[in-house]
Formats: C-alpha cells, sequence, structure tokens
C-alpha cells in the first residue's frame, strides 16, 4: 500500500486516543483473535474477568463472532476517534445512536459470505435491540478489563501522542514514522513522497492536504484505514507497554540503582515511568501489597515518590529527583481525544490525574483502609482498513 504525502499534510495531521478502540483490542486478544506476548501477564491476570463476562453477556460471543480477520466489520460497532477530549461514554454513546436499520445493513454485509452464525446468536442478531445489546456486551467488557488499568494506560498512549507529535512538527513524515512498525516506511523520490505498508492492499492513496490521523494503541496491531467513514488513519502499537504492563525481565542484571536503592525498590521507581496506584504495581510486579506498600513509603519518604488521591484511588508517580534517579527525562503528559500537529508544541493538556478522576477508579488497597504507604493479519472493519 502506498500513501501520497505533502508538506501540507504534516500541518493536518492529527492525533486521537480511543478508550473503545482499546476495549475491542482487548477482546480480540483474549479471544485469539490477535496475540501479544508482551501482554501475557495482563492477559492471565485479566483471564476470569473475561471468562465471566462470556458467560454473562451472551452478546458478547456474538460480537466476537462478528469480527473478521480479512473481511468487513460492522462500522457502527467501532467508530473512529473524533473531537477532543471524548470518553469512553462519548464513544459509546455513538454505538447506542445507530439506526437500527444501518445496524441490520451492516450485519447483513458483515455476515455475507460466511457460514450462518449459531441459532443463539441469530436470535441476538435478529432481536428490535441488537445495537442495544452489543453496547451493552462492550460497555461490560470496559468496566471489567479495560476501566481498572485505564490510567496507566491512558498515560502510555499519551505519552507516545506527545513524543510522536513532537517528531512530526519538528522534524516531519520520516522521523514520526522511524520505529513505528516494521512494515512500514517513508520515502521520498524523484516520484514524490509516500508511506509504504507492506500488506495485502495494494492501492495508491493521496492525502491530499487532508493529513493522517494517528491512533496509538495498548492492544492493537498496526491497521490502516483508507475508506468511510474512517479518515485516512493509521492504528499503530505504541512504545512502553512492555515496561509497564509486561512481567518484569527475568534474569535482568542489577545495576547502579539496584544497587543504590534495593531492587525491589528499584523496580517500584522504573513501574512509575507512568503513575500507578498500590494495586497496579502489586498486579504488574507480582510482590505482595505489603511489600509494595513498604517500599512506597521509603520511596516517599524518600522524595523519590509523591502521591495524590483521586476519589477513592491514591495514585503514586514519580518526582524529578525520582525521574533522575531512575535515569529518565520526565515526559509531559499528553491530552485526551485527537491530538492536532499544528497546536501550541508546549501546551500541556489535562495530566493523569484527570484520568483517575474520570475513570472513576477504585484502588483496592484504598478501599480496604489506609494506603499501605502512610496516611493517605489482515483485519477489515471496512475494505479499506487493513494491517
Amino acid at each position: 500500500m502506498r500513501i501520497e504525502v505533502t508538506p501540507a499534510d504534516v500541518a493536518a495531521s492529527r492525533f486521537a486516543i480511543s478508550p473503545l478502540g482499546e476495549t475491542m483490542s482487548a477482546l480480540r486478544l483474549h479471544a485469539g483473535q490477535n496475540s501479544s506476548a508482551v501482554l501475557r501477564p495482563w492477559l492471565a491476570r485479566t483471564r476470569e474477568r473475561y471468562l465471566r463476562l462470556r458467560r454473562e453477556y451472551p452478546a458478547l460471543g456474538t460480537l466476537l463472532g462478528l469480527l473478521r480477520r480479512n473481511g468487513y466489520n460492522a462500522d457502527f460497532i467501532q467508530p473512529p476517534p473524533a473531537g477532543v477530549g471524548m470518553s469512553f461514554a462519548d464513544e459509546l454513546a455513538v454505538v447506542r445512536a445507530t439506526p437500527v436499520a444501518q445496524a441490520r445493513d451492516e450485519l447483513a454485509r458483515n455476515l455475507a459470505g460466511h457460514p450462518s452464525p449459531p441459532a443463539h446468536a441469530r436470535q441476538i442478531l435478529a432481536a428490535p435491540d441488537v445495537v442495544a445489546r452489543i453496547a451493552d456486551a462492550i460497555e461490560a467488557a470496559w468496566t471489567a478489563l479495560v476501566a481498572p488499568d485505564w490510567p496507566r494506560l491512558r498515560a502510555i498512549l499519551e505519552r507516545d501522542v506527545v513524543r510522536r507529535a513532537g517528531q512530526l512538527a519538528a522534524y516531519g513524515w520520516a522521523a514520526a514514522l522511524a520505529d513505528l512498525d516494521p512494515r512500514l516506511r517513508f520515502v521520498t523520490d524523484r516520484d514524490g513522497s509516500r508511506i509504504e505498508i507492506k500488506n495485502r492492499n495494494r492501492g495508491t492513496y493521496a492525502l491530499a492536504g487532508r493529513g493522517l490521523l494517528f491512533v496509538p494503541s495498548v492492544f492493537g496491531p498496526m491497521i490502516t484505514y483508507v475508506e468511510p467513514p474512517w479518515p485516512y488513519a493509521i492504528v499503530y502499537p505504541a512504545r512502553g507497554v512492555a515496561d509497564l504492563l509486561g512481567a518484569p525481565r527475568p534474569g535482568r542484571a542489577p545495576d547502579a540503582l539496584d544497587r543504590l536503592i534495593g531492587p525491589t525498590r528499584a523496580a517500584i521507581l522504573r513501574a512509575l515511568a507512568v503513575p500507578a496506584t498500590t494495586t497496579q504495581l502489586v498486579a504488574q510486579l507480582g510482590a505482595g501489597l505489603g511489600t509494595v506498600g513498604g517500599h512506597l513509603a521509603v520511596l516517599l519518604r524518600a522524595g523519590l515518590v509523591s502521591r495524590v488521591r483521586v476519589g477513592r484511588s491514591v495514585r503514586y508517580e514519580r518526582t524529578p529527583l525520582g525521574e533522575a534517579l531512575a535515569g529518565e527525562a520526565p515526559e509531559a503528559a499528553g491530552s485526551t481525544g485527537s491530538v492536532s500537529v499544528a497546536g501550541p508544541a508546549g501546551a500541556e493538556p489535562a495530566g493523569a490525574e484527570a484520568a483517575g478522576a474520570e475513570a472513576g477508579l477504585v484502588d483496592a488497597a484504598a478501599e480496604a483502609g489506609p494506603d499501605p504507604a502512610g496516611a493517605v493479519p489482515v483485519i477489515a472493519r471496512s475494505r479499506g482498513r487493513t494491517r
């Protein structure tokens, strides 16, 4: 596939974050339709929740049965992210607003040429409230699988947006696309400039000043969109997922930070490259609640981390001193929703604290009482969607 670009497309390009898209990708991972070695610890941790969802929401199995790796997927199930600061509720409202007649047309196209679904699935698809049933299943999946980790997931996505949008604005296409995906490269020659993507689509498309929509993803593989209702878009794996959701690397050689403050405290400090609750750190590092809480208390007293209560959650993040000790330069948080490359390069959008407030999450440690640290393939949704 070739996507022809011009200098005007840099200014017109934008970035977006899609909580609903992450939910759909998380479901596909659990269903085995996609795979990710680095996310196996997350999959294992959330497996029982997924199996419970399958039992309690029959429409979820019907929904997963609709998703094709090499064909059309009903457009209303996952509309393109649009606007600034869209939450999961905003995106789900778009799904729920789908007229039944439109949904039936898209579902019929989705099923065309494939074996007939099982009887229970046909019953759900023929129901007058089919849109509501599918939306309810997606909402349940969000609540069980993605929402508990959303502040951290969104922080990963925001950090990627800030980094890549800065590269695109300052250095152009080549820098922004350099490490996006091994199958993608930027080429400039006498025929002009273009993005070349190795996939089954052999078409050539011109942005013609409309720009490209970049959507980073924690759970999804690279996907390109070149047909409505999506704008020209690339969904791509965000950086930093393995470090923040994967298991600690086995056999990792101790470094100076390990020797200075101890391996467990060093692991906690590294994990706080993205703010996290005690419960999230316990799940990520595989340590006990008391162990993590005790080490957080020491790091807090040493001025290496700080904490903030958001609702019933207590989240920890590295201080500037902690950032310096961990050997990583602090990065500004990005914004949710759509970010224009042409916008002010130094603007600071809403931080991770707002993310926790929006998600309304509860840290299990906070629920239990005082915080332990102290007082407080090719995937097609329309014909032009390819991987």
